[in-house]
């Protein structure tokens, strides 16, 4: 592969980068798997004590510079990233497929997605404004101003192993802020190519070193991120699991933490609704990366009265998909990350059965030739009681829980009723139905869609989620000023010091 051969230019393989020096460390070899036929791609040296105060130090200097750079100037940054990002998409989207195992038009659009946010935040580092208020004293002016936090501390998971990276360190860049980054340690190859692409924008540059820090390992890794005081925002993408630990640890420091965690999203699919977008919405919602996205559709909340039709067509579609090899255009669905997943995925159907439910397409793990590596399984429907423990449960695969209602109320009811908040959708074409669904009391999801599935948030509206999804919002909208501090200003400029709310001191 083209990408494999850049990726064999750098130190050795290091794990740990300032974002222009790589560094040697003393830690334990990470292999990589390749999921897509089980074999190892190459071996990155995981950042050890000594390597990772190494980066945070260049991160501190380097904010002291970094933050008294026109944020327009460290846009422009941005800008020739997403240029390098443009010329290397086709190598870049491919190791996204192969080490991470989604589709190639899923690793391409993975990577156009960071091209997308850093023409976003072009336009933002421009707009990085604040208000004027009126003074209730006379001769004064309020007004209020957003300033750089420090190092933004970036944990991302696998399955988006280098989109969500880009949400959150473009946005913290124009912001003035530095980042450090610790890659899931299942995709730490993804993570040096994106180092690689942004230490030749940043050397042409003279970008200071340490704006950009990489820190590849496992969980210890996060754990020395989050309890440390020296990053005021640590970003966490992952399970509701390791969120909790990471607020928890941020929390006792009084740092601040954006969580992107867990989702168990659902399609009401109404008896108004229009069953060629529904299904087309379901079936790529549910089966799209392998049933691996926090966005991925879990539950299908079907009315009664047309239960039977969608679940026939639902049937039917299956039958019609193609697993394999993800490289391979020509299939839909490629395999799980790794044997753990395949586990997990066999648990909850086992888990479901014993509730008692019922399966319309059959599970199971896919072997011989072409499969390779044994992480592809069958994506597979369930009729399912809202109730089951397991269907209040994300599970990371493609499991599909068929559920049926009367009445809009309670459909929301039950699209409301589990831990999760992320995203939500309802297929119709009534009116009605849709405010009802995007009203106070309607869906409590941070993304709620009428006719479009659950999956493929765009970067232009925040995206992020409400309960055990965490409350964090990244991407668009005015999420960057989580990257940022909030300042109140009043300059007196009279002769005299006329106190607030009329108060009286003489001295």
């Amino acid at each position: 592969m083209e990408f494999l051969k850049l990726l064999h230019l750098s130190a050795n393989n290091a794990g740990t980068s300032t974002g222009t020096r790589w560094i040697d460390s003393t830690g334990t070899a990470l292999q990589s798997v390749s999921p897509v036929n089980g074999k190892p791609i190459a071996t990155v040296t995981s950042t050890d004590r000594e390597s990772y105060e190494a980066v945070i130090k260049a991160a501190e200097e380097a904010f002291l510079i970094w933050r008294q750079w026109p944020a327009p100037k460290r846009g422009d940054i941005v800008r020739q990233i997403g240029e390098a990002l443009r010329s290397y998409k086709a190598p870049l989207g491919k190791l996204v497929s192969y080490e991470m195992g989604k589709s190639l038009q899923e690793g391409l659009g993975e990577v156009q997605e960071m091209i997308d946010i850093c023409d976003f935040a072009v336009g933002l580092s421009r707009q990085l404004h604040g208000l004027t208020m009126h003074s209730e004293r006379p001769s004064h002016r309020m007004y209020e101003q957003w300033h750089p936090l420090g190092i933004v501390g970036v944990i991302s998971a696998f399955n988006f192993p280098v989109a969500v990276w880009s949400w959150n360190s473009m946005l913290s860049w124009v912001c003035g802020d530095v980042c450090v980054w610790k890659p899931s340690e299942k995709t730490p190859l993804c993570a040096l190519a994106c180092q690689h692409i942004v230490s030749e924008v940043f050397a042409k540059n003279n970008v200071p070193e340490g704006v950009s820090g990489l820190v590849v390992g496992e969980r210890m890794v996060g754990e020395w991120m989050a309890s440390d005081n020296r990053i005021p925002l640590v970003s966490a993408t992952g399970s509701t699991r390791m969120g909790k630990a990471v607020a928890t640890s941020v929390a006792a420091r009084l740092g601040r933490s954006l969580l992107e965690l867990g989702g168990n999203n659902a399609i009401i699919i109404s008896q108004e609704a229009d069953l060629d977008i529904a299904i087309l919405g379901a079936v790529f919602g549910a089966v799209g990366t392998a049933g691996q996205r926090c966005t991925s559709t879990r539950r299908l909340i079907v009315h009664e009265s047309i239960y039977d039709k969608v679940k026939l067509r639902l049937v039917k579609a299956y039958g019609q998909l193609r697993i394999g090899d993800p490289l391979d255009e020509n299939n839909h669905v490629g395999p799980l990350i790794d044997q753990a997943a395949v586990s997990m995925y066999l648990q909850a159907i086992a888990a479901c059965k014993n509730e008692g439910g019922i399966f319309l397409v059959e599970g199971g793990v896919l072997q011989g030739p072409g499969f390779e590596g044994g992480c592809y399984v069958k994506p597979c429907i369930a009729e399912a009681e809202p109730h089951y423990s397991i269907v209040q449960h994300e599970t990371f695969a493609p499991i599909l829980y068929l559920l049926t209602y009367s009445t809009l109320e309670q459909a929301i009811r039950i699209q409301n009723g589990v831990p999760q908040g992320l995203s939500s959708s309802i297929m119709t074409l009534n009116l009605r139905e849709a405010e009802q669904f995007l009203s106070a009391a309607g869906s409590d999801c941070g993304i709620a869609n009428v006719n479009i599935g659950t999956s493929g948030a765009e970067i232009g509206g925040a995206f992020g989620g409400e309960k055990e999804t965490g409350g964090g919002r990244e991407s668009g909208s005015d999420a960057w000023k989580v990257y940022m501090r909030r300042q109140t200003n009043t300059i007196n400029y009279s002769p005299k010091l006329p106190l607030a709310q009329g108060i009286k001191f003489d001295i």
